[in-house]
Order: C-alpha cells, then structure tokens, then sequence
C-alpha cells in the first residue's frame, strides 16, 4: 500500500512511498510500467531544467537542463523513479558528456524504448558551455517530434 492507501501497480517500489535520495546514480533504480499503447508510436518527454551534479575535478557544481524523448516499446518509464535517479546525480562527479549519456543509456537499458534521444544543455563552465546530444538512430517516420527548444547559452542580455 501506498502511503496514501492505495495499491502501487504492481512492481513499483518507489510511486507512492516515502524514498530517500540515492547516494549515486549507480545505487538509484529505474522503474518502468507497461506500455498502456503499445501498438502506438507516440513520444513521451522529461525535461529537467534544474538538473546538477559536480565537476569531477574541483568539485564545484555544474547546472545543466536536460530533455529526454523516447518512444515507448513494451514499456513506459515511470517518473518518480526518474526523478530520484536525476537527484541522485547532485553529489556525483563526472563530466557533462559521461552524465549526459548515463542518463540515456540507464534508461535505455531499464525500458528498451523503439527511440531516444537525448540533449544535454550546460550551463558554462569556465566561460564555455557545453552541449551533449545522442540520439538511438533515426526516428521512425510519421511521428510528431517537436524541436527540444532549449535555446543555446547566450549569456545575458
């Protein structure tokens, strides 16, 4: 039971419960939930625009804004879930691009969506922003695909 009274679906763990952070992304564990639409092509997206972890060198904190497409396959990603394991990068050292397609390959490994991509938007570190892209292949035709609309770091003004 949920902490509300309800029944979690079955297999879930976290929706609905009191979960602390985890201590890394390693240690967090993605859920995923049946695919209620798995004859359909759709995209779901996740955006994260408060998303930070730490410079693996210095130890200083790096922002970034992250968006997550994906087609679902057999399964959906379940987003509280989600939600702990983007936390859980809050006191990981790594480098932009390795937390980038972390994020990307966990959830990739967790749902096995048909396609995925990914966009990274750092904000700058030493004066340089660095933007992180990866994609699984090539959407499949005939799908909606809205641009991520994270406009690249202008600075002020």
């Amino acid at each position: 039971m949920t902490e509300s009274g309800t029944a979690a679906p079955a297999g879930l763990t976290q929706l609905g419960a009191r979960v602390s952070l985890p201590a890394s992304p390693e240690a967090a564990v993605l859920e995923r939930v049946a695919n209620p639409h798995p004859g359909l092509d759709y995209v779901v997206r996740f955006t994260c625009p408060e998303f930070t972890s730490l410079c693996p060198i210095t130890g200083q904190p790096d922002f970034a804004h992250i968006v997550l497409d994906y087609i679902p396959g057999d399964w959906i990603l379940e987003s509280k879930s989600l939600k702990l394991f983007l936390g859980a990068f809050r006191n990981h050292g790594a480098f932009h691009e390795d937390c980038t397609l972390t994020i990307a390959k966990r959830v990739t490994d967790a749902i096995a969506p048909r396609w995925l991509r990914i966009g990274g938007y750092w904000y700058p570190r030493g004066g340089l922003p660095i933007d992180v892209f990866w994609q699984s292949g090539a959407p499949p035709a005939g799908i909606f695909l809205p641009p991520q609309g994270v406009e690249p770091y202008r600075g002020r003004g």
